[in-house]
């Protein structure tokens, strides 16, 4: 059950940071965000202000932003739909009605059998099952529509649709949800690095009796400066690149007061499921220090960021395994292990994941953050949009490839965690 709701709380912050980017990007950017949405399926509770639904749903699983005119947002009313329309003192529309679940008994019946909501703001329809005669209503450039679940949201008109601004505007709306979670990421550390006893440097603090760094001479207040020519500048990196190393020999730049010097080791090796590691046997100095802990929060982003343009490097190069993959099945086991070790290691955890969804959101594929920035960019070069029905393509392609890969990781995730 802690795994569970663990689980719950840390996917349910990241992606709703992540839509928070751009629910505010769009909104300072003068496009209407008809809907912010916290969790999926059907609708617990909803409420509206300056122009925007705020809905809690069943599924506690992350959230949406729902934007006037992306591709994600329907609001096309089908000929033929009964609809009741609440009408103004102008005889204008100001709701329209068409979910069963709510009565509003000033509405006026209508069979619509025609409607643009988006430039002409007219509905036009069959009033009171009066086949006979098409009455035309005009419709409030602020008027709402209450969807078949029962949600009132705002309609979409024109001047307010995501293409209706620069592509500029929104370019930095497509970059805001994971520039959100770059930040999460570094605020997540720094709050874990406050938590902690000190954090951990590249100082040594304690030497193991009889250990691989006794033995090579090093010393208490030493300051490993590099493993095999790469900068250790913080404990996570000292610790990785040694553990990179097992049973080979390695060269550490080693600072010893105002003296620098080359020490040549072998790391020990020990397995720990089913992997090898190198150990030399050496505890970091501690540095309790405001900018110390502040500084920890980006040394520690930044060697997430590392780490996971390593893996998609390999993945580029041509050393693609799914295993470098996870889905959500894989992020709840792997949240599960990380529950049982306490809050600091589930914050830290949370910038991990943050970092890496926030990386993975701009990489250029269509469906994507960063693919759509990428249509941007060259909607920017060529001065003029891309033609509608050829990013529609682009988009679907883009999120067939995503279904297919989600279908593939989450069936291996399974395979590797739970099928024995």
């Amino acid at each position: 059950m802690t795994a569970i709701i663990t689980f719950i709380i840390v996917f349910g912050i990241l992606v709703i940071v992540h839509e928070f980017g751009h629910y505010y990007a769009a909104k300072k950017s003068g496009i209407l965000v008809r809907e912010f949405s916290v969790g999926m399926g059907p609708k617990i509770v909803a409420y509206r202000k300056n122009h925007t639904t705020y809905t809690l749903r069943l599924l506690p699983l992350g959230g949406y932003v729902r934007m006037a005119g992306a591709q994600e947002d329907d609001s096309d009313i089908q000929p033929g739909t009964m609809a009741s329309l609440v009408l103004n003192d102008q005889d204008k529309v100001v709701k329209i009605i068409t979910s069963s679940k709510v009565y509003d008994a000033n509405a006026v019946p209508v069979q619509i059998s025609k409607s643009d909501l988006v430039d002409d703001l007219v509905i036009e329809g069959y009033e009171n099952g009066d086949e006979s005669v098409v009455k035309k209503y005009s419709v409030d450039h602020d008027a709402t529509i209450v969807e078949e679940d029962g949600t009132e949201v705002q309609i979409a008109p024109r001047d307010v649709q995501l293409q209706s601004v620069s592509v500029w505007k929104r370019m930095i709306t497509n970059f805001a949800g994971p520039f959100n979670n770059f930040v999460l990421a570094v605020v997540a550390a720094i709050l874990a690095a406050f938590m902690m006893n000190g954090v951990a440097t590249n100082q040594l603090g304690h030497i193991e009796k009889n250990s691989v760094a006794q033995a090579a001479g090093l010393q208490v207040n030493d300051t490993i400066l590099s493993v095999n020519g790469k900068k250790t500048g913080s404990w996570t990196a000292l610790s990785t690149n040694i553990q990179n190393n097992p049973g080979k020999k390695t060269t550490l730049q080693v600072k010893s007061g105002e003296k620098t010097r080359t020490v040549t080791l072998t790391p020990k090796t020990v397995k720990s499921q089913g992997q090898k590691y190198g150990l030399i046997g050496i505890m970091p100095k501690r540095d309790s220090s405001v900018i110390a802990k502040i500084k920890y929060g980006f040394s520690y982003s930044w060697g997430t960021t590392v780490m996971v343009f390593q893996a998609l490097g390999k993945m580029v190069s041509g050393g693609f395994n799914i295993n470098q993959l996870s889905g959500p099945v894989g992020i709840y086991s792997m949240t599960s292990q990380v529950a049982s070790q306490g809050l600091i290691n589930i914050i830290l955890f949370t910038s991990m994941l943050s970092m890496n969804l926030g990386i993975v959101n701009l990489i250029p594929i269509p469906a994507l953050d960063g693919g759509k920035i990428l249509l941007n960019i060259v909607e920017a070069i060529r001065r003029k949009p891309i033609p509608e029905q050829y990013e529609t393509a682009i988009t679907l392609v883009g999120v067939g490839i995503l279904v297919l890969l989600m279908i593939a990781v989450t069936w291996n995730d399974i395979q590797r965690f739970f099928i024995k």
